[in-house]
Protein backbone atom coordinates (compact mmCIF):
# COMPACT_ATOMS: atom_id res chain seq x y z
CA UNK A 1 0.00 0.00 0.00
CA UNK A 2 1.34 3.16 -1.00
CA UNK A 3 2.30 5.40 2.26
CA UNK A 4 2.03 8.89 1.36
CA UNK A 5 0.00 10.38 -0.49
CA UNK A 6 1.04 14.34 -1.66
CA UNK A 7 -1.58 16.24 -3.47
CA UNK A 8 0.19 19.76 -4.69
CA UNK A 9 -2.48 22.21 -5.09
CA UNK A 10 -6.76 22.54 -3.96
CA UNK A 11 -8.22 22.90 -6.95
CA UNK A 12 -11.25 20.86 -7.77
CA UNK A 13 -8.78 18.26 -9.46
CA UNK A 14 -6.74 18.03 -6.19
CA UNK A 15 -9.63 17.53 -3.77
CA UNK A 16 -11.66 15.07 -6.21
CA UNK A 17 -9.06 13.02 -6.10
CA UNK A 18 -8.35 13.42 -2.06
CA UNK A 19 -12.14 12.82 -1.89
CA UNK A 20 -12.12 9.40 -4.12
CA UNK A 21 -9.28 8.10 -2.27
CA UNK A 22 -10.88 9.19 1.10
CA UNK A 23 -13.96 6.96 -0.20
CA UNK A 24 -11.31 4.15 -0.58
CA UNK A 25 -10.12 4.54 2.80
CA UNK A 26 -6.89 5.94 1.55
CA UNK A 27 -4.69 8.57 2.98
CA UNK A 28 -3.73 11.66 1.11
CA UNK A 29 -2.70 15.36 2.09
CA UNK A 30 -3.61 18.25 -0.03
CA UNK A 31 -0.69 21.20 0.59
CA UNK A 32 -2.02 24.60 -0.99
CA UNK A 33 -0.81 28.08 -1.21
CA UNK A 34 -3.63 29.65 -0.25
CA UNK A 35 -3.49 30.71 3.79
CA UNK A 36 -7.63 29.82 3.59
CA UNK A 37 -10.39 28.47 1.60
CA UNK A 38 -11.74 32.24 1.94
CA UNK A 39 -8.29 33.72 0.68
CA UNK A 40 -9.53 34.52 -3.01
CA UNK A 41 -13.23 34.08 -4.91
CA UNK A 42 -13.44 31.06 -6.85
CA UNK A 43 -14.71 32.46 -10.12
CA UNK A 44 -18.26 32.05 -11.73
CA UNK A 45 -20.64 29.31 -12.59
CA UNK A 46 -19.35 25.63 -13.98
CA UNK A 47 -21.38 23.86 -16.31
CA UNK A 48 -20.56 20.18 -15.29
CA UNK A 49 -20.98 17.69 -17.64
CA UNK A 50 -22.95 14.82 -17.87
CA UNK A 51 -20.27 12.61 -19.31
CA UNK A 52 -16.97 13.99 -17.27
CA UNK A 53 -18.06 16.23 -14.27
CA UNK A 54 -20.78 14.07 -13.08
CA UNK A 55 -19.59 10.77 -13.32
CA UNK A 56 -16.26 11.78 -11.16
CA UNK A 57 -18.52 13.49 -8.65
CA UNK A 58 -20.29 9.94 -8.33
CA UNK A 59 -17.20 8.79 -8.22
CA UNK A 60 -16.48 10.87 -5.12
CA UNK A 61 -20.24 10.09 -3.94
CA UNK A 62 -21.40 13.57 -4.04
CA UNK A 63 -24.03 14.05 -6.33
CA UNK A 64 -26.71 15.10 -3.88
CA UNK A 65 -24.46 17.63 -2.78
CA UNK A 66 -23.57 18.80 -5.92
CA UNK A 67 -27.80 18.48 -7.34
CA UNK A 68 -28.55 20.90 -4.14
CA UNK A 69 -26.28 23.86 -5.98
CA UNK A 70 -26.96 23.97 -9.13
CA UNK A 71 -28.46 27.22 -10.35
CA UNK A 72 -31.70 26.65 -12.06
CA UNK A 73 -32.52 27.52 -15.47
CA UNK A 74 -28.48 28.04 -16.15
CA UNK A 75 -28.15 25.93 -19.00
CA UNK A 76 -29.96 28.76 -21.34
CA UNK A 77 -27.99 30.01 -23.38
CA UNK A 78 -28.54 32.81 -26.23
CA UNK A 79 -26.23 33.96 -29.30
CA UNK A 80 -26.23 37.69 -30.42
CA UNK A 81 -24.19 39.82 -32.55
CA UNK A 82 -22.25 43.42 -31.65
CA UNK A 83 -25.88 45.56 -32.08
CA UNK A 84 -27.72 43.48 -29.48
CA UNK A 85 -29.61 41.40 -31.94
CA UNK A 86 -30.38 37.99 -30.77
CA UNK A 87 -29.39 35.50 -33.14
CA UNK A 88 -30.59 32.25 -31.10
CA UNK A 89 -32.09 31.92 -28.24
CA UNK A 90 -32.30 28.39 -26.32
CA UNK A 91 -34.03 28.04 -22.93
CA UNK A 92 -32.76 25.73 -20.15
CA UNK A 93 -33.97 22.19 -21.92
CA UNK A 94 -34.13 20.61 -18.27
CA UNK A 95 -32.20 17.40 -19.05
CA UNK A 96 -29.00 18.18 -17.09
CA UNK A 97 -26.91 17.69 -18.99
CA UNK A 98 -24.87 20.63 -18.38
CA UNK A 99 -26.54 21.99 -15.17
CA UNK A 100 -24.37 25.38 -13.73
CA UNK A 101 -23.21 25.57 -10.28
CA UNK A 102 -21.46 28.37 -8.55
CA UNK A 103 -17.68 27.25 -8.95
CA UNK A 104 -16.89 28.34 -4.75
CA UNK A 105 -19.90 26.38 -3.64
CA UNK A 106 -18.61 23.17 -5.54
CA UNK A 107 -15.07 23.60 -3.56
CA UNK A 108 -16.64 24.12 -0.78
CA UNK A 109 -18.89 20.54 -0.84
CA UNK A 110 -15.51 19.28 -1.92
CA UNK A 111 -13.35 20.52 1.06
CA UNK A 112 -16.24 20.07 3.80
CA UNK A 113 -16.05 16.13 2.28
CA UNK A 114 -12.47 15.67 3.25
CA UNK A 115 -11.64 14.15 7.00
CA UNK A 116 -9.93 16.46 9.16
CA UNK A 117 -5.98 16.76 8.81
CA UNK A 118 -6.30 15.98 5.21
CA UNK A 119 -5.57 19.82 4.45
CA UNK A 120 -2.71 21.97 4.60
CA UNK A 121 -3.02 25.32 3.91
CA UNK A 122 -0.18 28.06 3.64
CA UNK A 123 2.09 25.62 1.89
CA UNK A 124 3.63 27.10 -0.64
CA UNK A 125 5.87 24.70 -2.99
CA UNK A 126 9.14 26.15 -3.67
CA UNK A 127 10.84 22.92 -5.18
CA UNK A 128 10.51 18.87 -5.19
CA UNK A 129 13.45 16.73 -5.19
CA UNK A 130 13.83 12.55 -5.86
CA UNK A 131 14.73 11.20 -2.99
CA UNK A 132 15.60 7.72 -5.30
CA UNK A 133 12.95 4.68 -5.66
CA UNK A 134 10.21 6.92 -6.73
CA UNK A 135 10.20 8.90 -3.29
CA UNK A 136 10.53 12.49 -3.49
CA UNK A 137 10.75 15.46 -1.00
CA UNK A 138 8.89 18.60 -1.45
CA UNK A 139 10.34 21.60 0.31
CA UNK A 140 8.07 24.54 0.91
CA UNK A 141 8.34 28.50 1.53
CA UNK A 142 8.01 27.95 5.44
CA UNK A 143 11.15 26.34 5.27
CA UNK A 144 9.11 22.66 6.37
CA UNK A 145 9.42 19.50 4.13
CA UNK A 146 7.49 16.52 3.58
CA UNK A 147 8.78 13.40 2.14
CA UNK A 148 6.45 11.29 0.01
CA UNK A 149 5.79 7.86 -1.83
CA UNK A 150 3.30 9.89 -4.28
CA UNK A 151 3.22 13.35 -5.71
CA UNK A 152 0.24 14.49 -7.81
CA UNK A 153 0.49 18.45 -9.60
CA UNK A 154 -2.34 19.58 -9.37
CA UNK A 155 -1.14 22.90 -8.82
CA UNK A 156 -2.83 24.27 -12.17
CA UNK A 157 -0.99 26.11 -14.85
CA UNK A 158 2.31 27.05 -13.85
CA UNK A 159 3.05 23.68 -12.53
CA UNK A 160 6.12 23.61 -10.21
CA UNK A 161 5.55 19.60 -10.03
CA UNK A 162 5.44 19.48 -13.90
CA UNK A 163 8.91 19.93 -13.91
CA UNK A 164 9.82 16.38 -12.85
CA UNK A 165 8.46 14.73 -15.27
CA UNK A 166 8.05 17.19 -18.62
CA UNK A 167 10.07 20.03 -19.91
CA UNK A 168 7.10 21.49 -21.55
CA UNK A 169 5.72 25.44 -20.58
CA UNK A 170 2.41 27.22 -21.29
CA UNK A 171 2.53 29.67 -23.89
CA UNK A 172 -0.06 32.44 -24.83
CA UNK A 173 -3.15 31.41 -27.22
CA UNK A 174 -3.49 34.60 -28.86
CA UNK A 175 -6.34 35.75 -27.01
CA UNK A 176 -6.87 37.08 -23.43
CA UNK A 177 -10.14 37.69 -21.43
CA UNK A 178 -10.71 40.73 -19.21
CA UNK A 179 -13.45 39.89 -16.18
CA UNK A 180 -16.06 42.45 -14.60
CA UNK A 181 -19.06 41.53 -12.30
CA UNK A 182 -22.05 43.55 -12.28
CA UNK A 183 -24.44 43.37 -8.98
CA UNK A 184 -28.02 43.68 -8.40
CA UNK A 185 -28.13 43.73 -12.38
CA UNK A 186 -32.05 43.47 -12.71
CA UNK A 187 -32.30 46.85 -10.74
CA UNK A 188 -29.26 48.82 -11.61
CA UNK A 189 -27.98 47.23 -14.92
CA UNK A 190 -31.31 46.26 -16.44
CA UNK A 191 -30.37 46.68 -20.39
CA UNK A 192 -27.66 44.43 -19.89
CA UNK A 193 -29.22 41.91 -17.59
CA UNK A 194 -32.20 42.17 -20.53
CA UNK A 195 -29.61 41.34 -23.22
CA UNK A 196 -27.64 38.70 -21.16
CA UNK A 197 -31.21 36.26 -20.34
CA UNK A 198 -31.31 34.01 -17.70
CA UNK A 199 -27.96 31.82 -18.51
CA UNK A 200 -24.97 32.14 -20.36
CA UNK A 201 -24.80 34.81 -23.49
CA UNK A 202 -22.52 35.06 -26.06
CA UNK A 203 -22.13 37.99 -28.14
CA UNK A 204 -19.57 37.81 -30.55
CA UNK A 205 -17.62 39.13 -33.67
CA UNK A 206 -14.20 38.80 -35.30
CA UNK A 207 -11.34 38.98 -33.21
CA UNK A 208 -13.25 39.94 -30.10
CA UNK A 209 -16.48 38.84 -27.93
CA UNK A 210 -17.85 39.65 -24.86
CA UNK A 211 -19.47 36.59 -23.06
CA UNK A 212 -21.98 37.11 -19.99
CA UNK A 213 -23.52 34.75 -17.50
CA UNK A 214 -26.62 35.18 -15.11
CA UNK A 215 -25.36 33.95 -11.73
CA UNK A 216 -27.93 33.77 -8.57
CA UNK A 217 -28.67 36.87 -6.89
CA UNK A 218 -28.78 39.03 -9.80
CA UNK A 219 -25.57 38.68 -10.54
CA UNK A 220 -23.76 39.06 -14.08
CA UNK A 221 -20.26 38.27 -14.57
CA UNK A 222 -18.59 39.19 -18.17
CA UNK A 223 -15.20 37.61 -20.01
CA UNK A 224 -14.72 40.38 -22.77
CA UNK A 225 -12.41 38.61 -25.21
CA UNK A 226 -9.73 39.97 -27.60
CA UNK A 227 -7.81 38.26 -29.81
CA UNK A 228 -4.22 40.40 -29.70
CA UNK A 229 -0.66 39.94 -29.64
CA UNK A 230 0.47 40.19 -26.17
CA UNK A 231 2.73 43.26 -26.45
CA UNK A 232 -1.10 44.84 -27.53
CA UNK A 233 -2.30 43.21 -24.23
CA UNK A 234 0.11 44.62 -21.92
CA UNK A 235 -1.45 47.92 -22.18
CA UNK A 236 -3.87 46.80 -20.17
CA UNK A 237 -2.98 48.14 -16.83
CA UNK A 238 -5.60 46.78 -14.01
CA UNK A 239 -3.52 49.03 -11.23
CA UNK A 240 -5.15 51.69 -13.14
CA UNK A 241 -8.76 50.09 -13.28
CA UNK A 242 -10.30 52.90 -15.10
CA UNK A 243 -8.09 53.31 -17.70
CA UNK A 244 -7.41 50.01 -18.36
CA UNK A 245 -11.66 50.03 -18.87
CA UNK A 246 -10.93 52.15 -21.29
CA UNK A 247 -8.57 50.40 -23.26
CA UNK A 248 -10.61 47.61 -23.95
CA UNK A 249 -14.24 49.64 -24.39
CA UNK A 250 -12.37 51.66 -27.13
CA UNK A 251 -12.41 48.20 -29.53
CA UNK A 252 -16.34 47.91 -28.61
CA UNK A 253 -17.08 51.91 -29.51
CA UNK A 254 -19.75 50.39 -31.77
CA UNK A 255 -21.39 47.54 -30.00
CA UNK A 256 -24.89 47.98 -28.52
CA UNK A 257 -24.82 50.17 -25.65
CA UNK A 258 -26.45 47.22 -23.20
CA UNK A 259 -23.24 45.02 -23.95
CA UNK A 260 -20.93 47.74 -23.94
CA UNK A 261 -22.07 48.37 -20.59
CA UNK A 262 -21.05 45.07 -19.67
CA UNK A 263 -17.57 46.19 -19.76
CA UNK A 264 -17.72 50.20 -18.81
CA UNK A 265 -20.29 50.04 -15.99
CA UNK A 266 -18.66 46.84 -13.69
CA UNK A 267 -19.07 46.91 -9.97
CA UNK A 268 -15.37 45.75 -9.49
CA UNK A 269 -12.19 46.42 -10.54
CA UNK A 270 -11.21 44.35 -13.89
CA UNK A 271 -9.30 41.54 -13.51
CA UNK A 272 -6.91 40.36 -17.00
CA UNK A 273 -6.99 36.90 -17.39
CA UNK A 274 -4.14 36.16 -20.26
CA UNK A 275 -4.95 32.76 -21.68
CA UNK A 276 -2.09 30.35 -22.21
CA UNK A 277 -2.12 26.22 -23.16
CA UNK A 278 0.28 23.39 -22.97
CA UNK A 279 1.20 21.61 -26.47
CA UNK A 280 -2.10 19.92 -27.63
CA UNK A 281 -0.17 16.51 -27.53
CA UNK A 282 1.25 17.31 -23.95
CA UNK A 283 2.47 13.87 -22.05
CA UNK A 284 5.40 12.61 -20.38
CA UNK A 285 7.01 9.15 -19.91
CA UNK A 286 6.45 7.20 -16.88
CA UNK A 287 7.64 9.00 -14.30
CA UNK A 288 8.73 7.12 -10.43
CA UNK A 289 6.31 8.36 -7.98
CA UNK A 290 4.87 11.38 -9.84
CA UNK A 291 1.78 12.28 -11.73
CA UNK A 292 -0.43 15.38 -12.89
CA UNK A 293 -3.64 16.06 -13.44
CA UNK A 294 -5.38 19.15 -14.47
CA UNK A 295 -4.29 22.03 -15.90
CA UNK A 296 -0.53 21.16 -14.62
CA UNK A 297 -1.11 17.98 -17.44
CA UNK A 298 -3.21 19.48 -20.00
CA UNK A 299 -3.71 23.03 -20.32
CA UNK A 300 -6.04 24.22 -22.73
CA UNK A 301 -7.77 26.79 -24.34
CA UNK A 302 -11.05 27.85 -22.57
CA UNK A 303 -13.66 25.58 -23.68
CA UNK A 304 -15.75 24.58 -20.63
CA UNK A 305 -13.94 21.71 -20.44
CA UNK A 306 -11.07 22.54 -17.91
CA UNK A 307 -12.71 22.32 -14.51
CA UNK A 308 -14.65 19.19 -16.02
CA UNK A 309 -11.32 17.31 -17.29
CA UNK A 310 -10.02 18.00 -13.59
CA UNK A 311 -12.37 16.75 -11.71
CA UNK A 312 -12.21 13.22 -13.71
CA UNK A 313 -8.47 13.32 -14.06
CA UNK A 314 -8.96 12.91 -9.88
CA UNK A 315 -11.51 10.37 -9.61
CA UNK A 316 -9.89 8.36 -12.58
CA UNK A 317 -6.45 8.34 -10.34
CA UNK A 318 -7.81 7.47 -7.07
CA UNK A 319 -10.00 4.60 -8.84
CA UNK A 320 -6.50 3.47 -10.45
CA UNK A 321 -4.62 3.95 -6.66
CA UNK A 322 -7.34 2.10 -5.16
CA UNK A 323 -7.52 -0.56 -7.62
CA UNK A 324 -3.76 -1.14 -7.40
CA UNK A 325 -3.25 -0.84 -3.69
CA UNK A 326 0.09 -2.80 -4.10
CA UNK A 327 1.46 -1.56 -7.33
CA UNK A 328 1.59 2.16 -7.58
CA UNK A 329 3.28 2.29 -10.58
CA UNK A 330 0.95 0.44 -12.34
CA UNK A 331 -2.35 2.78 -10.98
CA UNK A 332 -0.29 5.85 -12.36
CA UNK A 333 0.48 3.84 -16.05
CA UNK A 334 -3.43 3.45 -16.38
CA UNK A 335 -4.64 6.25 -15.42
CA UNK A 336 -2.07 8.02 -17.75
CA UNK A 337 -2.82 6.14 -20.80
CA UNK A 338 -6.38 6.94 -20.65
CA UNK A 339 -5.71 10.26 -19.67
CA UNK A 340 -3.53 11.33 -22.40
CA UNK A 341 -5.43 10.35 -25.40
CA UNK A 342 -8.99 12.22 -23.93
CA UNK A 343 -6.97 15.41 -22.98
CA UNK A 344 -5.46 15.17 -26.15
CA UNK A 345 -8.74 15.16 -28.32
CA UNK A 346 -9.95 17.61 -25.61
CA UNK A 347 -7.49 20.44 -26.35
CA UNK A 348 -7.83 19.72 -29.98
CA UNK A 349 -11.28 20.67 -29.83
CA UNK A 350 -10.50 24.19 -27.46
CA UNK A 351 -7.94 25.22 -30.08
CA UNK A 352 -10.32 24.82 -32.87
CA UNK A 353 -13.50 26.67 -30.57
CA UNK A 354 -11.12 29.01 -29.76
CA UNK A 355 -10.20 29.75 -33.47
CA UNK A 356 -14.58 29.72 -34.67
CA UNK A 357 -15.48 31.89 -31.47
CA UNK A 358 -13.89 34.65 -32.40
CA UNK A 359 -13.11 34.01 -36.21
CA UNK A 360 -14.00 35.80 -39.42
CA UNK A 361 -17.15 33.47 -39.21
CA UNK A 362 -17.98 34.80 -35.80
CA UNK A 363 -20.61 34.91 -34.73
CA UNK A 364 -22.80 32.75 -37.09
CA UNK A 365 -19.99 29.93 -36.21
CA UNK A 366 -21.59 29.26 -32.87
CA UNK A 367 -25.09 29.47 -34.23
CA UNK A 368 -24.13 26.80 -36.48
CA UNK A 369 -22.83 24.67 -33.89
CA UNK A 370 -25.77 24.89 -31.30
CA UNK A 371 -28.57 24.15 -33.77
CA UNK A 372 -26.18 21.70 -36.34
CA UNK A 373 -23.81 20.13 -33.53
CA UNK A 374 -20.97 21.27 -36.01
CA UNK A 375 -19.04 24.22 -37.19
CA UNK A 376 -19.90 24.01 -41.02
Amino acid sequence: MTSSIAIVGAGLGGLLLARVLHVHGIAATVYEAEPSAAARGQGGMLDIHHDTGQPALASAGLTAAFLSIVHAGGQAARTLDKDGQVLLDQPDDGTGNRPEVPRGELRRILLESLPAGAMRWGMKLIEVASLGDGRHTLRFADGSTVAADLVVGADGAWSKVRSLVSDATPAYTGTSFVETWLYDADTRHAASAHAVGGGAMYALAPGKGILAHREPDGVLHTYVALKRPETWIARIDTAEPQAAIDVVAAEFADWAPALRALITDGDTPPVLRIQHTLPVDHRWDRTAGVTLLGDAAHLMPPSGEGANLAMLDGAELGEAIAAHPCDIEAALAAYETTMFVRSQAAAAEAVTLLDRLFGDGAPHNLVRLFTQGHWD
